[in-house]
């Protein structure tokens, strides 16, 4: 009897967590059907610093942040907080570092709305090459990415309620697809902003409780029996050093200088000034995840001791702490994480091909707005059941590692692309297509054939694309005197007006 009540005031609590969403979406639907595709893929650079920092962050951290590090930690130790650090590294220099200069720069590039259009209009380039090539890695990577996410529903639905995975990810998707269809990008972050929040207080909440009942004495294991190995975040298993995990764990920063999903962010905010106010917002709230993520791995293991599947440790521990109206609350935070990256994937996905393929290129710029925004919206539901297949595949893989391939694509093509773009004055359009198909070249086959060295492969294909970024510009002409003139212009600090402002 007690279990069934768990379970019914688990499932309520996840209804209306599910309806909130889909309601934000209609809200914007019905209040922003006059902004244009840059009102539905950008929000009309009018996002606030709290909506902006906790939208980047929320899309950047998936569900792994709440099953796959905690299992990891559980499992391994605190030599897995690698990927935390790298983490918590990355995403500080590119709020700090590459956002300020992105922000004026899409604007100076004639108010650009997408990664792949920024990076064309940065070289005053007539050549589609850039967009198109940018838009198949988006719509192949992007489908791979928000599977995870799907997964994870599925994967969360079963553990708890013991409803089939598969029918947890159709009901999942159809959420995710329902609000990003209607409302957009300001949905997206304005949902995402909500999930954000969640996802920090059940970090916040979760491990303290457990660790107040472990220095009560309700603890499984006791802190010297897991042994020094557990506690030394430098060596193996075997008492050697980690160099391999060291690097890869560090690799995994480098992925914030080209993910596309994440770095739009910074494209949308008002001014520099939101930016400051939101890099602190940002930077503090990613700390926390990341710092109470480790944290729940840890104390789950001493809190639980030994459980068949690490994966579930912090579902695990919820349920075992909180009555059920909270717990459901609190694994509704899951539920965000998974939500929140899937979204921002599926949008992200829809604005390449709509703004970056159909319309310069299928269409020959004679689409109107409506239909523009309409052919993101299908989009969103073709990316969205493609990837609803891949994660209904039991051959599919685990959703970490569907998030570290999408991942280590994406840093290693674009990372060393937009940074050049921004600190490079001698960068050319020659140099871009080069270090883009280069570093997602590499990436792809040192997973395929050398993953067994350990080595994460964003570390070899974001060195790749950044070395023939460098030498094919070198070896190409220098652009224009008009494009280096915008270049001074955006290095100058000066803010820089949106068209029609």
């Amino acid at each position: 009897m007690g279990e069934k009540c768990m379970f019914n005031a688990e499932m309520i609590v996840f209804i209306v967590y599910l309806l909130f969403m889909v309601g934000i979406g209609l809200f914007f639907f019905v209040r922003s059907k006059s902004g244009g595709d840059k009102g539905y893929f950008l929000g009309g650079r009018q996002m606030g610093p709290w909506v902006s920092a906790l939208s980047a962050g929320a899309s950047d951290m998936s569900a792994w942040v709440l099953m796959g590090l905690p299992a990891s930690i559980y499992a391994a130790g605190l030599g897995q907080a690698w990927i935390a650090i790298g983490l918590g590294i990355g995403y500080a220099v590119s709020w700090l570092v590459e956002a300020p200069r992105l922000r004026r720069y899409s604007i100076a590039a004639k108010d650009s709305i997408t990664i792949p259009q920024y990076l064309t209009n940065r070289f005053l380039s007539k050549s589609p090459a850039l967009q198109v090539i940018c838009a198949v890695i988006f719509l192949v990577a992007y489908t791979i990415y928000a599977a995870s996410s799907i997964k994870a529903c599925g994967t969360l639905f079963n553990t708890v309620m013991g409803i089939d995975a598969t029918v947890a990810m159709y009901i999942a998707a159809a959420i995710i697809i329902c609000y990003t269809f209607l409302g957009g990008f300001s949905a997206v972050c304005w949902t995402d902003f909500f999930q954000g929040l969640l996802m920090l207080g059940a970090l916040l909440i979760a491990p303290i409780f457990a660790l107040g009942l472990i220095r009560g004495g309700e603890g499984a294991v006791d802190v010297s029996s897991l042994g020094a190995g557990y506690w030394n975040p430098f060596l193996d298993d075997g008492g050697n050093i980690a160099w391999k995990d060291i690097a890869s764990g560090l690799g995994w920063g480098l992925g914030y200088f080209g993910m596309p999903h994440i770095i739009i962010r910074f494209m949308s905010l008002r001014s520099d000034k939101d930016l400051k106010k939101s890099a602190k917002i940002g930077i503090t709230w990613t700390a926390l995840i990341l710092i109470f993520s480790v944290a729940a791995g840890v104390i789950g293991r001493l809190f639980l001791g030994d459980i068949a599947d690490s994966s579930v440790v912090f579902i695990t521990m919820v349920r075992k702490i909180f009555p059920a109206l909270i717990s459901g609350l609190l694994l509704s935070a899951i539920l965000a994480a998974a939500m929140s990256t899937a979204d921002s994937q599926l949008l992200a996905s829809a604005s390449a091909f709509s703004v970056d393929v159909y319309k310069p290129i299928i269409r020959k710029n004679k689409s109107s707005e409506k239909e523009m925004l309409w052919a993101g919206r299908i989009v969103v539901l073709v990316i969205a059941v493609i990837a609803l297949l891949i994660a209904a595949n039991p051959g599919s893989g685990t959703i970490m590692s569907l998030v570290e391939n999408a991942w280590g694509v994406f840093g290693a093509a674009f990372g060393p692309v937009i940074l050049l773009s921004l600190f490079w004055r001698r960068f050319n359009f020659q140099g871009a297509v080069a270090g883009i198909l280069t570093g997602a070249a590499v990436d792809i086959l040192w997973l395929a054939f050398l993953s067994g060295t350990g080595l994460y492969e964003i570390i070899p294909g974001f060195a790749a694309g950044l070395i023939v970024s460098v030498a094919v510009t070198l070896l190409t002409p220098a652009p224009e005197a008009e494009v280096t003139a915008i270049f001074d212009k955006v290095a100058s600090g000066a803010e820089v007006e949106t068209q029609g402002e």
